[in-house]
């Protein structure tokens, strides 16, 4: 079954995703350190791929539900606003102590893909 909830979250990421580049791109280049600008682009890039894994997922789930599905998505959900959002704060807010926060986010990243791997692997033969 198809998460209203999170599709919501994919396309308000997805809209975020499009500001910050923009943003990144026209307002900052000029404003921020190259390392800095590289910090917020890595920001950038790490919500959108995840983002579209989301989405993916999504659509994945549509075809063929599997137990880890939606704990995936929530882990990447959570691991974008921890990872992304902590890199934009502290680029652009320059809290710096949310440098913490960041491979908490990265973490979660990471246990959604090792979630979804779990998923596909426990689906039974024929279930898709």
């Amino acid at each position: 079954m198809h998460q209203k909830w999170a599709w919501v979250a994919a396309a308000l990421s997805g809209f975020i995703i499009v500001a910050a580049g923009a943003f990144g791109a026209h307002a900052l280049a000029d404003t921020l350190s190259p390392r800095d600008l590289e910090v917020f682009h890595t920001a950038v890039r790490y919500q959108a791929w995840h983002t579209l894994a989301v989405m993916a997922v999504l659509a994945w789930q549509g075809q063929c539900a599997l137990r880890g599905q939606t704990l995936a998505i929530g882990l990447w959900l959570a691991g974008m606003a921890l990872f992304s959002g902590s890199l934009y704060l502290l680029v652009l807010g320059g809290m710096r102590v949310l440098g913490i926060v960041t491979p908490f986010g990265g973490m979660l990243l990471m246990a959604g893909w090792l979630v979804l791997a779990w998923s596909a692997w426990r689906q039974r033969p024929g279930a898709a």
